[in-house]
């Protein structure tokens, strides 16, 4: 069963992807999406707490 999974598993991993130019990037929207949030998020450590603001 085990020999099984791994070649199943083996042979869904080395499928080779289509060369059709698709572009897997992110878009610009959800860049600056988490780039805006990551601007706005404050994270504040003490010796218990850890405390996640998000400041707007």
């Amino acid at each position: 069963m085990l020999n099984q999974n791994i070649t199943l598993m083996a042979k869904l991993y080395s499928k080779q992807t289509p060369k059709n130019n698709i572009n897997l990037g992110p878009k610009e929207e959800t860049v600056n999406f988490l780039l805006n949030y990551s601007k706005a998020l404050n994270i504040i450590k003490s010796k218990s707490l850890k405390c996640e603001l998000l400041l707007n």
